[in-house]
């Protein structure tokens, strides 16, 4: 809860400070990864080495949350939502939240020992990359308020956020990098960050927004993903490329993370051709395209 003057702000209240259902939906959903981490160290699941599987899965949670803010642009556009802008915020400062508790975790499994962990984020590369996109989501996180956007202003305040893809990126990587031999979990975000970063391509390109542009970015992100796996063996682990891409020609035996982020593509398609075929959508579609045009 923020406090203003002498008025609460409640996360779950829009401006006007009437209820919305999105976003005391979105605060709850934001807890529930906390609270199964939580869940299984009383029960004892993460043994035996309780702290190590904190780590990882904060850490996990915090590029999934990472990568839902930035899919919430996309969303809005493909099905005309427009009131999912206002739980974008919300998830980028739980994103930054769990990042901060996968940081806490690792000071904790290393016994409070700050010029250790100091010393290995400085000669660890991956730790290196994931402090700096941690740096960048503090960043972010400390400009996010209306008080801060009118202090720099909206051009400087989104010409400061647009780095959020840059941290995206470095998330990735770091992802990567801490995945070693396994890196399923980190090809899927990595697919899905390619998906929104050919997303953003389309005003370039002065491309609308209709089914089959969507189409062809679900086709080209899955494709996407596939090359980024197989140079990601390749290179880290000097796995035969064309053994990784039977693996993903072969569905039957283990579906390959292209295959869901193509999937999640194909879901995109249907939820703007839905849109595309409701009444209320009609009378935007001149609008959309002399956006496009510029």
């Amino acid at each position: 809860m923020l406090v203003l003057g002498f008025m609460p702000v409640f996360p779950w209240r829009d401006r006007a400070g009437r209820l919305s259902l999105l976003k005391l939906a979105t605060f709850v959903a934001l807890f529930l990864p906390a609270c199964w981490i939580l869940w299984q160290w009383w029960n004892g699941d993460l043994l035996p080495k309780q702290v190590t599987e904190m780590i990882h899965q904060t850490g996990d949670w915090a590029v999934r949350l990472l990568m839902l803010s930035l899919f919430v642009t996309p969303l809005r556009r493909i099905a005309n939502w427009n009131k999912l802008i206002t739980v974008r915020r919300m998830i980028g400062i739980a994103a930054l939240a769990y990042a901060v508790t996968h940081l806490s975790l690792y000071v904790v499994d290393q016994r409070f020992d700050l010029v250790r962990v100091a010393s290995e984020i400085a000669l660890r590369i991956y730790l290196t990359i994931g402090f700096v996109a941690l740096l960048g989501l503090a960043a972010l996180g400390i400009t996010s308020t209306d008080a801060m956007i009118r202090r720099l202003g909206g051009k400087a305040w989104n010409r400061l956020h647009r780095i959020v893809y840059g941290i995206g990126a470095l998330a990735c990587l770091h992802y990567f990098m801490q995945s070693k031999i396994d890196a399923t979990q980190a090809t899927l975000i990595a697919g899905f960050f390619l998906y929104l970063m050919l997303f953003r391509l389309l005003p370039k390109l002065r491309l609308p927004v209709t089914p089959w542009t969507l189409l062809g970015l679900a086709l080209a992100s899955g494709l996407g993903t596939v090359t980024l796996e197989g140079a990601w063996y390749a290179f880290g682990t000097s796995a035969p490329w064309l053994r990784i891409m039977q693996a993903n020609l072969t569905p039957d035996i283990m579906i390959r993370p292209a295959w869901y982020v193509l999937a999640a593509g194909l879901v995109l398609v249907l939820v703007n051709l839905a849109r595309q075929a409701s009444p209320a959508r009609k009378p935007l579609r001149a609008r959309e395209k002399a956006a496009a045009r510029g």
